[in-house]
């Protein structure tokens, strides 16, 4: 699976949790930007895993800061 298909399954995961509707670039943060909570960063993981198979540790969710990092993380673990 290519970085664009991870991108693209990845933007649908994020669709709900996004409530503010704020435009998705590589750049955007969970924290800052869409104003992730723990609980909803806990969630979002979780559902990523879930769609890709793959376990995210702690250390590396706490490397991952921005949508574009989140992609790349996911690409590699697939592939």
């Amino acid at each position: 699976m290519d970085r664009a298909q991870v991108d693209s399954r990845i933007r649908t995961l994020i669709e709900p949790f996004n409530k503010k509707g704020i435009a998705i670039e590589d750049g955007s943060t969970f924290a800052g930007d869409l104003e992730f909570d723990s609980l909803t960063v806990m969630d979002f993981v979780a559902a990523i895993e879930d769609e890709f198979d793959i376990i995210i540790s702690m250390n590396q969710q706490a490397e991952i800061e921005t949508f574009g990092q989140l992609v790349d993380a996911v690409t590699k673990m697939v592939a």
